[in-house]
């Protein structure tokens, strides 16, 4: 393509041709207007449809983990007669309940007999009961039981990271 621009087309500004815009075959000169204009419209779309979507809260999977009552963080080593409740909530990462879970203690660093495993009515509340399950080996002081929390199938709760655990001494 042969440019039809004239020595009266120079680019001073003075001697520009009077040509129709529709003739001009230069360069698209509404381009960069026009990319302006689009750009600040799509950024203000996204700014309101990421404010709408704000409104909305959290979608997708939300952590769930157990909290233990403080005076039951500690038991004794094989605890036959005494008392080796455990009071143990279910709770999600912010702060709220969580009914229906099921929480699981297994051996850590202390022996346990088997696996104890209570569900959480809807107050989000079990209670452990270990009643001399629980023991330490001969040449330990102190160990752990781990806790897991199983969220509901029905929920979008999930429990992926470290729980605290019930540490078991011997006294």
């Amino acid at each position: 393509m042969t440019s039809k621009r004239t020595d009266s087309d120079s680019t001073d500004g003075t001697n520009r041709s009077q040509s129709s815009f529709a003739r001009d075959d230069r360069a698209i000169e509404g381009l960069p207007i026009r990319l302006v204009i689009a750009l600040v419209v799509g950024v203000a779309a996204l700014a309101i449809m990421l404010n709408m979507l704000g409104g909305i809260g959290s979608v997708g999977d939300t952590e769930v983990t157990v909290k233990i009552a403080d005076a039951d963080q500690v038991i004794d080593a094989d605890a036959t007669g005494s008392d080796a409740k455990v009071d143990v909530y279910a709770m999600d990462e912010n702060g709220n309940n969580v009914s229906d879970a099921t929480i699981v203690a297994t051996a850590d660093s202390a022996q346990l007999d088997g696996v104890l495993d209570k569900p959480t009515g809807d107050d989000n509340h079990a209670e452990l009961d270990f009643d001399g399950s629980q023991s330490l080996r001969a040449d330990q002081d102190m160990g752990t039981i781990q806790l897991e929390v199983i969220p509901p199938s029905d929920s979008n709760y999930i429990d992926e990271q470290p729980n605290p655990s019930i540490r078991v001494v011997s006294r």
